[in-house]
């Protein structure tokens, strides 16, 4: 168990359709986090029951509005609690719950506002697809908004709470995590990346981008949100 007697650490968990993975993974979170919430974006399935019978914080959107409206409802619910650092963890089972000491620990040392753990300078064997998705989506978030960031769609990220307060995001869907990172910049936050390791396995890349819709999709997203403003 991650502790600090000063500093309430949150983690949220976007969900939509993860009945298969979503106890697993607040199994994992528990073993280093007390305080989990679970966003259940419109499921279909027996997600928000499953997350409900594991103690943890549910709150549940109606229908399925995308991965940025979830982020958005967990990181308000965190702040309203108190929360000192918020963790975001995906609900796939693709993250190692074994990573999360080594995302905080920069922010309790004082050394960043934000961390990403970059699944690309970690362990796990990412398969060759995943890396072009994923060097696709951090080549488009730099032209984008100005900042390199080797993954920029990683689901493991930790905020200090002074800096997610900063943080204004209006994505819906995917594009969200590019949109962090154009915050980071405009507000001149630290940013710190550390390696972490990816668990792939055929459940997690079902639930993946293909290479090139995926790519696709996150720089179509982007751009509507960049000359929207939505």
């Amino acid at each position: 168990m991650i502790s600090n007697k000063t500093l309430k650490i949150f983690a949220v968990v976007p969900a939509y359709n993860e009945e298969k993975k979503i106890g697993q993974v607040i199994e994992g979170l528990k073993k280093y986090i007390s305080d989990i919430i679970v966003v259940n974006d419109g499921s279909l399935d027996k997600t928000a029951q499953i997350a409900k019978e594991k103690g943890v914080v549910l709150v549940s959107h109606c229908f399925n509005l995308g991965l940025g409206a979830a982020l958005r409802t967990g990181f308000c619910l965190a702040l309203e609690k108190g929360a000192d650092i918020i963790l975001t963890f995906d609900a796939d089972g693709q993250h190692n719950p074994d990573d999360l000491e080594k995302v905080i620990t920069p922010i309790l040392k004082g050394q960043a506002d934000v961390v990403i753990g970059t699944r690309l300078k970690g362990k796990g064997n990412m398969p060759l697809s995943r890396k072009i998705i994923s060097f696709l989506a951090s080549l488009f978030t730099y032209i984008f908004y100005g900042k390199w960031v080797s993954d920029s769609q990683s689901g493991l990220r930790a905020f200090k709470r002074q800096a997610l307060e900063k943080i204004k995001l209006s994505s819906q869907k995917m594009e969200v995590s590019s949109e962090i990172i154009g915050q980071i910049k405009k507000h001149n936050l630290c940013l710190k990346e550390v390696p972490i390791s990816g668990i792939y396995t055929s459940y997690s890349l079902s639930k993946g981008q293909k290479i090139v819709s995926g790519s696709v999709r996150i720089v179509w997203d982007v751009l509507i949100s960049k000359l929207f403003k939505i």
